[in-house]
């Protein structure tokens, strides 16, 4: 005969029939949940389906299945004649940890502690104003998204699936796009390589966090520029290095200071970005160019070029890559498309000698065991087909006019408020505004008009504020860009983003 106690518990379970889960898994999970309360003891014989049927008002195989998914789970066994019992081998859970799953709710807070000091905050944050001046992202709308489409679908056809699809490949990438990357590379930027020079990433980021964790020892020195990318500066503490910034003026990276260090130091990694310093976009001059190359091959440290905007530079032709001049193999050159199609597209590379590319893919796989080798042999297709190159210089052209109208904006409009160079390439303008201009102030009320841009915090460093801000006009229309300034300029003409 059931209890009346066990009757009175089950006559409380509550399941909703209209809900998305099944009926008989939300029953299941219920008297899961009693069993880890602790409300039904290891050795207890349940209600009889019949029984528990009848106080839910349910039918009595949904009751049926919900006990059979238990026994499933190890949770309840049954016995042909005796009925369904809490296994008694299981341990009964102790009162204060009677918290948690159990009360139905998603948890916010873990059991086990998290050392959160250990890494460096990164904090983001994703904006829905309608107007943009961005840290210089490309325009999607300019994208050939109709070619990449038809190249994807491509490699989905039903040709060769076992090997597209059967299995694991190569943790350093397809052959197809390597062997379509080294062609590119070669014809663009004048570097050197064979398929095993070159390993696919999901993007630079990916790149540089490889390259730490597999290059890189706790008290390793890395030196870059200041200002510089903070999220590169938090990859190399995180590694454990010890980060040394070097200044950056109108000529890059001041080498000058960087060779002082070496001779004081041991540096392991300088990490660069000379096509457009990142985030000042000025380009390192040739004789810092070459002293550079000199340097790393005296001191044996590793050059870490990350080349992110190669294919838009507007004076001349983009400057070719440190990899391209380096004859010791001390340059790991990392490219990515994500700025010329859309940050969306996570596709990129690395390129370095092949003992290294060998050793960045064994390191690779205890990350992401080997990419996306269909996103990586569709844009193999657009690279051979030229479409890539094509959209590039259709991309360049469109860049070109939007700049000028933009620096013709900020010169005019705001002119007495703001200083900058007209960059020779890249998405953005490395923007100065006065001293008395109050950029977190000036970012909040214009974001409350529909209009983003940063606030100048990530580019500021103990002994370095220029009081300035990237803004990136690559990814908006020409209007788009005159009603930005045109927020800009009422808002400072107010005195909205004046200092106090």
């Amino acid at each position: 005969m059931d209890s009346p106690i066990l009757n009175g518990l089950f006559s409380r379970i509550k399941v909703d029939t209209g809900a998305g889960r099944p009926v008989y898994l939300q029953l299941s999970d219920r008297i899961l949940a009693l069993i880890r309360q602790g409300k039904l003891k290891p050795g207890q014989r349940l209600p009889s389906s019949r029984t528990v049927a009848a106080l839910l008002s349910l039918n009595r195989l949904t009751v049926s299945r919900a006990y059979e998914e238990l026994q499933l789970q190890g949770w309840l066994e049954g016995f042909v004649g005796r009925g369904t019992f809490v296994p008694a081998h299981i341990p009964e859970p102790e009162p204060k940890k009677l918290n948690g799953p159990t009360t139905g709710q998603a948890r916010k807070t873990a059991g086990f502690t998290i050392d959160e000091q250990f890494y460096v905050p990164n904090p983001y944050f994703i904006p829905k104003a309608p107007l943009h001046l961005d840290d210089g992202y490309p325009d999607p709308s300019l994208a050939p998204l109709k070619e990449i489409y038809r190249a994807y679908r491509n490699q989905l056809t039903r040709s060769g699936l076992y090997r597209k699809f059967g299995g694991y490949s190569f943790p350093d990438g397809p052959e197809q796009y390597k062997s379509a990357l080294s062609r590119y590379l070669g014809e663009t930027r004048g570097l050197k390589t064979s398929t095993r020079n070159i390993l696919s990433v999901r993007g630079t980021l990916m790149g540089l966090n490889l390259v730490c964790n597999a290059l890189i020892r706790p008290g390793d020195i890395v030196v870059s520029g200041i200002p510089g990318w903070q999220r590169a500066e938090h990859n190399f503490v995180h590694a454990g290095a010890r980060h040394i910034g070097i200044p950056v003026d109108a000529q890059g990276l001041a080498v000058t200071a960087l060779e002082q260090i070496c001779k004081r130091k041991k540096v392991r990694m300088v990490y660069v970005t000379p096509h457009h310093h990142y985030p000042t976009t000025v380009a390192l001059r040739i004789d810092r160019r070459l002293e550079l190359l000199r340097l790393a091959e005296r001191y044996g440290f590793i050059i870490f070029e990350d080349d992110y905007d190669f294919d838009f530079h507007y004076s001349h032709r983009p400057l070719l890559p440190l990899a391209s001049a380096d004859e010791n193999g001390m340059v790991i050159y990392c490219g990515s498309f994500s700025k010329s199609f859309s940050p969306a597209f996570r596709a990129g590379y690395l390129v370095a000698p092949e003992n290294v590319i060998r050793h960045l893919a064994n390191v690779r796989i205890l990350l992401d065991r080997q990419g996306d080798h269909i996103l990586d042999n569709a844009m193999a297709a657009l690279l051979d087909d030229g479409t890539l190159q094509r959209y590039a210089r259709k991309a360049l052209t469109i860049y070109q006019e939007r700049r000028d109208h933009f620096c013709n904006l900020l010169q005019q409009e705001l002119g007495g408020h703001v200083s900058f160079s007209v960059p020779e390439g890249g998405m953005t303008v490395w923007t100065k505004f006065t001293r008395n201009t109050n950029l977190e102030l000036l970012a909040k009320k214009a974001y409350a008009q529909g209009l983003y841009l940063s606030d100048g915090s990530i580019h500021r460093y103990p002994g370095f504020n220029e009081n300035a801000v990237r803004l990136g006009f690559a990814s908006s229309t020409k209007p788009a860009l005159t009603q930005s300034v045109r927020i800009l300029k009422t808002l400072l003409h107010k005195g909205a983003g004046t200092r106090s």
